[in-house]
């Protein structure tokens, strides 16, 4: 019986070594995975800061008057002025659509006597 159980114990301690090796590969892979995602995101940080500045030297305000002053004869371009803006009074927002008025209500004053 005594060495049931000792081979038993030693199949369990295998077992639980082979588990243990396997784990250990799997959470290795998932680290270098984990690695590499940030990797991605730096490499991508990167490229959007750059994209930033890019967006920011193409939109000087001097390049678009430029391009504005080359562009006037095909695309009927005015220059930015202050003048060029409206102020906010001066937008006509559309009225929502309330439909059809389908029921008529009765109203009167509190002074006046009804015929």
């Amino acid at each position: 019986m005594r060495s049931f159980l000792f081979m038993l114990s030693a199949l369990a301690i295998v077992g639980l070594a082979f588990w243990a090796y396997r784990e250990n590969y799997a959470t290795q892979q998932s680290l270098r995975e984990v690695r590499d995602l940030h990797d991605q995101i730096g490499a991508a940080h990167a490229r959007l800061t750059v994209l930033n500045a890019e967006w920011a030297y193409l939109n000087r305000p001097d390049r678009l008057r430029d391009l504005v002053e080359l562009n006037y004869e095909r695309l009927g371009l005015l220059p930015l002025t202050p003048e060029t803006f409206g102020r906010l009074e001066q937008v006509a927002y559309p009225q929502p659509d309330l439909g059809p008025i389908l029921e008529t209500v009765e109203t009167s004053s509190a002074g006046e006597d009804r015929p």
